[in-house]
């Protein structure tokens, strides 16, 4: 007797999102939608709801393993989690975030990396976070058949540079600097740009420059698509949420009073029912009442 279900496949029925749908999203003015995923349940339901961009990111430190921040995260454990993302998605462009470490060394190193997401993980892209200086990097990924999806702006993983995690491009210079960054990583093959942390106006002035698509968090509704952390949605952190995140529904009450009646249940010995259990079949039930030995063993 089986005593689990077992999962029905995803039906892969919806188009595959690819590099070349989101620029044409863009050319066209369709807004791109994008949300974070960690795990196989959450990225069906991701992908069945039609969402273009599932991104594995680094967040999963926070909103998973717990860590303070993004920093500590591995490769293992971000191919890990990309991994089960992969098993759960078919039409969404997966896109694995880059963690700490893992291509600051060198270009061999992080080449390795990055395709260890493509061949291991399943996914059709990575995001590495950095303006100009990453141009290089962003280039000989490019020219090995990996897509690369830059990230400007507020980066996380430079979050002691910054001096914490604060709004960028606010001075004039450093508004240039962005643009600079945001040209110099489309010159060197970036299909897409992520912009965190910005004013919208910079935003904006990014978006129209660029002929590659750019997804905003934190950075305005001017850009060509819009992601946010899945956690955020549904109150499912254990922090205030930025000024950005918009919630679309409380799963953490959800969740507590679910936890609470379950357990007031299995204290009051009613669950589980009569209903929800297994009996023996009709003949060994009457064997055993015939025999008192074995109904008291």
């Amino acid at each position: 007797m089986s005593l689990t279900q077992p999962q029905n496949p995803p039906s892969g029925t919806a188009p595959k999102i690819t590099a070349s749908s989101l620029l044409l999203k863009k050319q066209s003015g369709q807004p791109i939608t994008a949300l974070t995923a960690y795990d196989y349940s959450t990225a069906r339901f991701i992908d069945e709801a039609g969402i273009d961009v599932i991104l594995v990111g680094d967040s999963l430190g926070m909103t998973v393993l717990g860590y303070e921040n993004t920093l500590p995260v591995t490769m293992e454990e971000m191919l890990h989690h990309a991994h089960a993302v992969g098993r759960g998605a078919r039409s969404a462009f997966l896109v694995g975030d880059m963690p700490y470490g893992s291509y600051h060394a060198s270009i061999s190193r992080a080449t390795e990396n990055a395709l260890r997401f493509i061949k291991e993980a399943g996914m059709a892209a990575i995001k590495i976070e950095g303006g100009a200086s990453r141009a290089s990097l962003v280039e000989h990924l490019t020219s090995s058949e990996v897509a690369v999806v830059g990230h400007i702006g507020l980066t996380p993983q430079s979050l002691h540079r910054m001096g914490g995690y604060k709004v960028q491009g606010i001075s004039a210079v450093s508004m240039e600097t962005l643009l600079s960054d945001a040209l110099s990583l489309e010159a060197a093959g970036a299909v897409a740009l992520v912009l965190e942390g910005m004013p919208r106006e910079l935003a904006a002035r990014i978006t129209r420059v660029l002929k590659i698509p750019t997804i905003g968090i934190g950075a305005g509704p001017d850009c060509d698509g819009q992601i946010l952390v899945f956690h955020d949605l549904f109150n499912l952190t254990f922090s205030p949420p930025a000024k950005f995140v918009r919630r679309y529904a409380d799963a953490s009450q959800l969740f507590r009073d679910g936890i609470a009646r379950y357990r007031e249940d299995v204290c009051a010995r009613t669950f589980p029912s009569d209903s929800e259990s297994y009996h023996l079949p009709g003949e060994v039930k009457k064997a055993t009442e015939d025999q008192p030995e074995l109904a008291k063993a």
